[in-house]
């Protein structure tokens, strides 16, 4: 039996710079050099479901056709959405320990899941706020630049593998599981799912139109951004924040040599004292 050709097409360095200053410019994500292998993988089919002959006619159709819909392709394919329940869980730890007791009455307690993907962050916040806070006294907006992931979040259903990472009591009663044309897959609660709302916003666009947040997650997205992009960002970002609200960030990614009023509480856990807001 002939093995299947598995080989690539070879993207040359002025394409691979053309293709990444397009996702840079639209997302601010920025794949250095040593990325070709990641890009020509995850372009490759595409080009061929154009019938396209390589990389640089999918440049020339990226120049000649300022096509929307296909940087939307480009976009989905390239942003990476690594992502399960109860991710860094000492973030849910604070959130349920410090920040939740602490809100007072007479608002929701709203978060905003700010590279929502998939959605597991956001149903993972969603369960901690729905066992702790009082009934419909919460809302959470998921958002994510990739309309793929957007769709997936909305349609809130996973593989029953995922269920391994959820504690037993809120997979109890957060989750249903499928049947019939959804077995092997699960979903959550009405209860938890009319909670949490899922929007495609580009975080470099504007943004102002969310409101307000006791909590904003940007997790493990700033590590993809150049210092320019992430020094733009973070004032927006805590011009959305209430003040005392939290921006929580990954483990691996810091603010350093970012300006801000943030102040740090735990690390990756950042607080907006006072009213200090703008």
């Amino acid at each position: 039996m002939t093995a299947p050709n598995l080989h690539l097409r070879t993207i040359s360095h002025d394409d691979f710079r053309y293709i990444t200053s397009v996702l840079h410019e639209h997302t601010g994500i920025w794949l250095a050099p040593g990325k070709e292998a990641l890009v020509s993988g995850r372009l490759d089919k595409r080009i061929r479901a154009l019938g396209l002959t390589g990389y640089s006619d999918y440049v020339r159709l990226l120049r000649d056709r300022h096509d929307e819909t296909e940087l939307h392709h480009l976009i989905n394919l390239l942003t990476t959405n690594e992502t399960f329940f109860f991710r860094e869980a000492q973030h849910f730890d604070y959130l349920r320990r410090e920040v939740l007791p602490a809100h007072g009455a007479g608002r929701p307690f709203r978060l905003w899941s700010a590279a929502s993907s998939t959605g597991e962050e956001a149903y993972t916040a969603a369960m901690v706020l729905a066992d702790t806070l009082p009934a419909g006294a919460w809302q959470i907006v998921g958002t994510d630049v990739s309309t793929r992931v957007v769709e997936s979040a909305r349609a809130a259903l996973y593989p029953i593998e995922a269920a391994e990472r959820i504690p037993r009591q809120l997979l109890r009663r957060f989750w249903l599981k499928g049947r019939e044309e959804y077995e092997g897959l699960m979903t959550v609660t009405t209860e938890l799912r009319s909670r949490v709302q899922f929007h495609r916003r580009n975080l470099i666009e504007e943004f102002r139109q969310l409101g307000h947040f006791d909590v904003i997650m940007l997790r493990n997205v700033m590590i993809y951004f150049d210092l320019e992009t992430k020094r733009s960002l973070i004032p927006r970002l805590q011009e959305r924040l209430v003040p005392g609200g939290h921006l929580i960030i990954g483990s691996s990614e810091s603010l350093n040599a970012i300006p801000s009023q943030l102040r740090m509480v735990e690390p990756s856990i950042y607080r907006l004292d006072g009213d200090a807001r703008g």
